[in-house]
This record gives structure tokens, C-alpha cells and sequence, in this order.
């Protein structure tokens, strides 16, 4: 299948890319950026903000599949006027371009900072989260991934044969990162799991870049599995942290103190049983493993 996948070159989009062309699908990588590839994926420099590029980019690949990853990456990363329009609007065109050019299938990047934790009010209904809790974003970029799920939602409507969904990768955790290089907030992962305040910013959660890679790929190839319109969770299914982590929810947020005994037993502050019920991922990947690996290394 012949695959476009925007920010192919970011954190995330590299192990998509590797994970796709590894398959044995036909790969065309666009970022603003302009990075190595794995043999035989097409790499295109495009900023597809731009509709003029935007629309010589998708007639030259003609994408059966389209998974969009491109955008600001993190909270706060830039003016959240800019974060928003840059989100928004890409994951807009993105995915129009997709629909009009007669892709089977296109799957955007969301994230879990719709939920809308730490705010000094916030109260989850329960736990774990899973994809019918209800969204509050409350900064621009959790906005914005809220904007990309309801361009899903809106294109869902009329895009005739185009499945589309959208995913909401947890916290990304690229291979140099379990090997010990910094992490996009400077600190290792090893310093995450020893230290909640790090770790609990984000509610424990963490993917694998090649797990998260995998979810990517089974929407791909069997778009029939995947909800029209809906989304998914892709989270680790044990929290970043050396147990339970309950009591750390309810200090940290004290909003989830009447909710969080439901993970007494262990699990992960988030729920991704609906991506494994409906497309059969499974998470291989876990922190205790990899980073015990690397200290025996």
C-alpha cells in the first residue's frame, strides 16, 4: 500500500515510517524538516500548511493510506495562537487532501491532554480513562488535538469510502530515550520513574514509539476494524512508576481522590482496551524491561 505519513521525521514519525516500510509498504515521508529515511521511503520537504504545496504533494504520492502526524508537538512549545492555527489547520487540510484524493484510509495523531488534568479543579468522573470520559482541554494545545478529533469527526460525515480516526498517543518514548538520551523535557526516563512530580505531570502514562507505531499500522492495513469517525487511546497498560500509583493521583491531583482506588491494582491511569478490542494491540513494550535492559547494558 502506498502510505504518506506527515512528520515523518519527528519523534513519533520515524518509528511509523520504519514500522510501514518494515511491512513492506510504499512510503512517502513529508516534514518541513529534511532527514535520513530507512531504504526505500520517499522523503518530500513540504510545508502543508501550504495549500498549493499541499495539493502537488498528495497528486504526485496518490496515498492509499495518509497517517498525519505533522504540528506543534508539545504544550506550550509556541504562542498557543500559533499552536492552535498550526494544529487545527493542518489537520484540516491534512485530511481534506486525503478524502479528495481518494485515500482508503487516514489516521491523525490526537493526545491525551484532552482529558484536560492538571488544572487545580480537575475532577475525573473515573478511572481509568478511557475514551468515552468526557474532554475538557484547558491550554491551546490540548485544544488543538480536540480540533484535529473533531475535523475526524466533521470529514467522518461525508467522506464516502475514506475511513478516518484518529489516536491519541500517550507519552512518547522514541528508542534513544529508553537508551538514555534526554527526553523532550530534558530529563531521562530513569529520572521520570523515580521522581512522580515528573512522571505524574502527565499522569503516569507512556507509550513506546514502536508500539504507538504498530496502532498506526493495523488502522492502516485494516481500516475495516477501525471505528469511522472515532478514536483511540495508546497507552502502556502498567503506569510509569514502581507500583500502584492511587495514593500518588490523589496527592498530586486531588481532584481524582474519590476515583483513583480503581488503580490500586496497578493499572495505568489511562485505558487503551478499546484499540485492543477493535484492532488487536498489544502493547509489547514496558518500562521495566527496557529500562533494566539498559542499566544492565
Amino acid at each position: 500500500m502506498r502510505v504518506l505519513v506527515t512528520g515523518g521525521s519527528g519523534r513519533l514519525g520515524r518509528s511509523v515510517v520504519a514500522a510501514l516500510a518494515a511491512r513492506g509498504h510504499g512510503v512517502v515521508s513529508v516534514d518541513v524538516a529534511g532527514a535520513g529515511h530507512p531504504p526505500g521511503v520517499e522523503g518530500v520537504v513540504a510545508d502543508l500548511s501550504d495549500a498549493g504545496r499541499r495539493g502537488e504533494v498528495f497528486a504526485a504520492a496518490r496515498p492509499e493510506a495518509v497517517v498525519h502526524l505533522a504540528g506543534i508537538a508539545v504544550p506550550f512549545a509556541r504562542p498557543d495562537v500559533e499552536t492552535l492555527q498550526v494544529n487545527a489547520g493542518l489537520a484540516w487540510g491534512v485530511l481534506g487532501a486525503a478524502v479528495e484524493h481518494g485515500a482508503r484510509v487516514a489516521v491523525a495523531a490526537s493526545s491525551p491532554t484532552v482529558y484536560g488534568y492538571n488544572t487545580p479543579g480537575w475532577r475525573p468522573r473515573y478511572l481509568p480513562l478511557d475514551e468515552e470520559h468526557p474532554v475538557a482541554p484547558w491550554h491551546a494545545y490540548g485544544l488543538s488535538k480536540l480540533v484535529v478529533e473533531e475535523a475526524v469527526r466533521a470529514l467522518a460525515r461525508t467522506s464516502g469510502g475514506c475511513v478516518l480516526c484518529a489516536v491519541r498517543p500517550g507519552y512518547v518514548v522514541a528508542p534513544a530515550e529508553w537508551a538514555g538520551a534526554p527526553t523532550q523535557q530534558g530529563h531521562t526516563m530513569a529520572e521520570r520513574v523515580a521522581d512522580p512530580e515528573l512522571a505524574g505531570a502527565s499522569l503516569f502514562n507512556y507509550v513506546d514509539a514502536g508500539d504507538a507505531a504498530d496502532l498506526f499500522a493495523r488502522i492502516v492495513e485494516e481500516p475495516g476494524r477501525a471505528e469511522h469517525g472515532g478514536v483511540y487511546n495508546a497507552v502502556a497498560p502498567d503506569p510509569l512508576a514502581p507500583g500502584p500509583v492511587d495514593a500518588l493521583m490523589a496527592r498530586l491531583h486531588p481532584g481524582s481522590a474519590p476515583v483513583a482506588g480503581a488503580l490500586a491494582d496497578g493499572r495505568a491511569v489511562f485505558s487503551s482496551d478499546k484499540a485492543r478490542r477493535d484492532l488487536g494491540w498489544e502493547p509489547a513494550a514496558s518500562w521495566r524491561g527496557l529500562l533494566r535492559a539498559e542499566r544492565a547494558g
